[in-house]
């Protein structure tokens, strides 16, 4: 393949809007929940599971369980999809996804025993 055409792909793949949003991961013997969202769901669980794997996750709880079940005892669920207002490729969703997930936390309340997350509680 020559370089203009490999460079013409490559262009063409940074200009493609991936799927973005809120994903859950859910461990089946406990029932506890994880939710997490990401510009890019389909590198979302690849990287998360990498780093579970790798036992290196910042959450100690989450890392310990992983851990002691194994990563078939834990599902990787897509919660809610962000859809793109425009087809502008450089527009930053960051806010728009960490809004999203705002609700769904709010909605499932994965914390203490339902959860991994960890309640962030805002300093005025």
């Amino acid at each position: 393949m020559d370089k203009e055409k490999r460079s013409k792909i490559k262009s063409e793949y940074k200009q493609t809007i991936r799927p973005m949003g809120v994903y859950c991961l859910k461990n089946k013997k406990n029932n506890k929940v994880f939710i997490g969202s990401s510009l890019s769901l389909h590198q979302a669980y690849s990287r998360l599971y990498f780093i579970l794997e790798q036992g290196a996750y910042m959450n100690r709880e989450l890392q310990k369980d992983w851990k002691e079940y194994g990563a078939d005892s834990f599902v990787f669920e897509i919660l809610d999809e962000l859809k793109p207002v425009d087809a502008d490729p450089q527009k930053d969703y960051a806010d728009d996804v960490k809004a999203l997930m705002e609700l769904w936390l709010d909605k499932i309340q994965p914390y203490g025993e339902k959860g991994y997350n960890k309640k962030i509680i805002s300093k005025l």
